[in-house]
């Protein structure tokens, strides 16, 4: 007759294997829950995004050469605003930069600070910049600017803003700036409007 042959022994899952998997499992959905609860807790403040602002500007000096060298200053006025009721802003990596028709007159720097919830600061800057030489070009471009009574500047840059949700959470944004700023010979801004970041 035929022997039935016995197959070998099924091995069994350790119960500590079965609690680590648990606990893991546990603490996955933890996780989850938390950060759904955490953003839309954000969602539901509905917090307004950080924002700079160029509040003023004002051409303080500007000087231009037969020999075509141009000698330039002028105070500028930014604003950083934090209208979030909850939490505190943090600002980084501030950089703009001040052009003359593409000439680069200065770059404008900051340290990292921060802005306390519903709160603002501002910086101001004084910017000098002496002994540019100017190509014909940008000569005939000074002298038509003098003529109409209209200097005009472009400043361009960006600014990280950084907000902290709940403990662990935090929401970057990107804030963009381009600003034409344009001035009468007296150093006094022409229409000047308040220049406000975007975000991205």
């Amino acid at each position: 007759m035929p022997r039935s042959l016995a197959g070998p022994h099924q091995r069994r899952t350790h119960p500590l294997i079965w609690c680590a998997a648990i606990i893991c499992t546990i603490c996955t959905i933890i996780v989850i829950i938390t950060g759904i609860v955490v953003f839309v807790g954000y969602l539901a403040t509905h917090p307004k995004i950080p924002i700079l602002n160029i509040i003023n500007a004002h051409l303080d000096r500007f000087d231009y050469t037969q020999a075509g060298v141009l000698n330039t200053e002028l105070t500028i006025w930014f604003k950083a605003e934090n209208d979030n009721l909850k939490a505190h802003a943090s600002f980084s990596d501030f950089i703009y930069e001040l052009k003359f028709h593409g000439i680069k007159i200065a770059t404008l720097k900051n340290w990292d600070f921060k802005v306390d919830k519903n709160n603002s600061k501002i910086f101001v800057y004084d910017v000098k910049s002496e002994s540019i030489p100017l190509n014909p070009d940008l000569m005939e471009i000074v002298d038509l600017s003098m003529t109409r009574d209209k200097i005009m500047f472009d400043l361009k840059g960006h600014t990280r803003a950084r907000w902290k949700v709940g403990p662990i959470k935090s929401v970057n944004f990107w804030l963009i700036m381009s600003c034409d700023l344009q001035f009468h010979m007296d150093g006094s801004s022409i229409d000047f409007h308040s220049c406000s970041s975007k975000h991205k």
